[in-house]
């Protein structure tokens, strides 16, 4: 196996992406290049105290900037890219949470509107120890102070939308973007269909942990130093991001209401379960019925979205994907990372 072609990419405030589609590409990569990439916090690097409210020191509509995008050679629509994280390691010694008006699962929002006030804004910075792996919460209120694992994820991959649209970073859908499941750590593939020649790649929003839900809509925030394989599997479609680890396959889907994002990730769970392992439709809807785990990924975003994993030791011996997960778990490995 011949050495894997390492692209560097450290962006300047004036190099992110905000949007998928409608950007330029940063670089033009082939199949099987390693990204080596920085990602800045959804801030932008701004919320850095207790005093700086979102409000105050971020610029909207410009909130999750994307490191990106990348042009794929070769992707075409009906094209899979296939993203393997490597390692998501904070690139900084603390990050910082917030409540933000009209934003989250438990206040009142844009959408859900009521006449009860906007919750307050407050902010959160907590201490990272990169060398121990922990996160320490620091009450605003109190004295407590609890040490947490790290569990370093990105809340934002995607590639450019069909149908020539342009959408918000901060949106979830079935290009990806802003998904916000804790799958996406170190050791994860995510698989993203391509809808635009080139696929145009961008990934950002890195959390050093988040509950599942991330309820307040805002995760621990913090800017990332990120490896990852990029491969392309030609001829394979893949409607919705999917992303597959050593233990699982895991579907996801997004919209509004949430029925219909938990309806989408588990419709596609029983499609993957029809293409790749041999079941029939009806076997894979009550397969997957008694033996998938459902965990929310947000119930805060624009569209809020849920996953539907299946444990791998359950399914028969097939390939998924043309067995690139195994190869790029491979590659991984060999660059000692």
């Amino acid at each position: 196996m011949s050495d894997p072609r390492i692209l560097t990419v450290r962006p300047t405030p004036d190099e992110y992406a905000w949007t998928f589609g409608g950007a330029p590409p940063v670089a033009r990569i082939v199949p099987g290049t390693v990204l080596d990439l920085y990602t800045e916090d959804c801030f932008a690097g701004r919320v850095q105290s207790e005093k700086d409210l979102v409000s105050e020191v971020c610029e909207f509509p410009y909130l999750n900037p994307q490191t990106g995008p990348f042009h794929v050679e070769g992707a075409e629509p009906g094209d899979t890219l296939a993203v393997h994280f490597v390692s998501i390691e904070p690139a900084r010694d603390w990050a910082a949470s917030t409540t933000v008006p009209l934003f989250g699962a438990l206040t009142s929002t844009h959408t859900t509107a009521t006449l009860q006030p906007p919750l307050p804004e407050a902010v959160w910075i907590w201490q990272l120890d990169r060398e121990r792996r922990t996160a320490l919460f620091t009450a605003r209120d109190s004295d407590i102070r609890i040490e947490l694992p790290m569990d370093p994820m990105h809340g934002t991959v995607g590639v450019a939308p069909a149908n020539l649209e342009v959408r918000s970073a901060l949106v979830p859908d079935a290009h990806g973007g802003n998904m916000d499941t804790p799958e996406m750590r170190a050791g994860a593939t995510c698989y993203l269909g391509v809808n635009v020649e080139g696929g145009l790649l961008s990934l950002g929003d890195g959390h050093a942990r988040q509950g599942e839900g991330e309820t307040c809509g805002v995760a621990v925030e913090c800017a990332m130093n990120t490896v990852v394989i990029v491969e392309l599997l030609k001829g394979v479609a893949t409607p919705w991001p999917r992303i597959e680890t050593d233990t699982h396959i895991i579907s996801t889907g997004s919209a509004r209401p949430l029925e219909d994002a938990f309806r989408i990730s588990q419709l596609d769970l029983v499609q993957w379960l029809v293409r790749d392992y041999g079941f029939s439709e009806l076997d894979a809807y009550q397969f997957a019925t008694q033996t998938v785990e459902s965990p929310l990924a947000n119930v805060c975003d624009t569209n809020y979205t849920c996953v539907a994993k299946l444990r791998k030791e359950w399914l028969p011996a097939r390939e998924t994907h043309r067995g690139i997960h195994a190869r790029m778990r491979e590659t991984a490995a060999a660059l000692g990372r």
